[in-house]
């Protein structure tokens, strides 16, 4: 099994919203992929409630069978409009894949 984190920080004010509502957006419409894509294994988005200036907005924790799992995954037409967005309005993007 492999194991996707990607952790993001939002533009504040990107598109007219807030980074919360950006880390909001992000959380509604990848949760709605499960199910859906039959690569995600399991799938949980956070957002942030920690103050610190170095803490990230949100972050997703996904579960894949393996690496070609994850890449059918993100070549996916719903993966890739989710991404777009996200490539609009993030200051920054952080991931890890590990093998649990």
């Amino acid at each position: 099994m492999l194991k996707h984190v990607v952790m993001w920080r939002f533009k504040e004010g990107a598109e007219g919203k807030t980074k919360q509502e950006h880390a909001a957006w992000m959380k509604q419409h990848l949760e709605q992929l499960v199910g859906r894509i039959p690569e995600i294994r399991a799938m949980e988005v956070g957002i942030n409630v920690n103050g610190s200036e170095t803490a990230y907005d949100a972050v997703l924790i996904s579960l894949f069978d393996d690496a070609e799992s994850l890449k059918r995954y993100k070549v996916r037409p719903e993966h890739q409009a989710i991404s777009n967005y996200c490539k609009g309005v993030r200051e920054s993007r952080t991931v890890v894949d590990f093998e649990v």
